[in-house]
């Protein structure tokens, strides 16, 4: 298959980032460089990995994309050999913000942000170019959407805690 072959993207895709195409290869490195993210407190959690599984899957990745992150080494991955090869259908769209944010959503997955994650979205933000006050804002934008899911969960009441009886 040609690694340069666009691949169609999901409707959610469409909607949320206004892509709709991506390569096979981009797709594979997006996770790649997410997993290098969240793993920086030396694992990638089963949690940060099923929240990996599910975003991709929502984005319109190929089902043996998906599979390839079960047996990634993020450990000796190096996000600079990454980020080349993430490529769309829209020019000027750039990963690295949205690398940014799906880093920290991804990391926070297992319910525990731990510094060390925390200073590698940091390192991986400021080695894509990212500036410190939006890597701020990106922050403030997931503790808002947290905020915005549990005031609609306490709303409607719903609890993601099963019953125990």
């Amino acid at each position: 298959m040609d690694r340069t072959e666009l691949l169609p993207m999901s409707d959610l895709c469409r909607e949320l980032y206004g892509l709709s195409a991506a390569t096979r290869e981009a797709f594979l490195n997006y996770g790649k460089a997410l997993m290098v993210i969240a793993g920086a407190d030396g694992e990638v959690s089963e949690p940060e990995l099923d929240w990996l599984i599910d975003h991709q899957r929502r984005m319109g990745a190929p089902e043996d994309v998906i599979e390839l992150y079960r047996e990634f080494d993020f450990r000796s991955a190096d996000l600079d050999d990454l980020l080349p090869a993430i490529r769309t259908d829209v020019e000027n769209w750039q990963a690295a913000p949205h690398l940014v944010y799906h880093g920290i959503k991804m990391a926070g997955a297992d319910g525990v942000y731990a510094e060390e994650e925390r200073a590698q979205v940091l390192r991986a933000a400021r080695l894509m170019g990212v500036p410190d006050d939006i890597v701020l804002s990106l922050h403030a934008l997931v503790d808002m959407e947290q905020a915005v899911h549990d005031l609609r969960a306490a709303l409607f009441h719903v609890s993601s805690a099963p019953d125990v009886d």
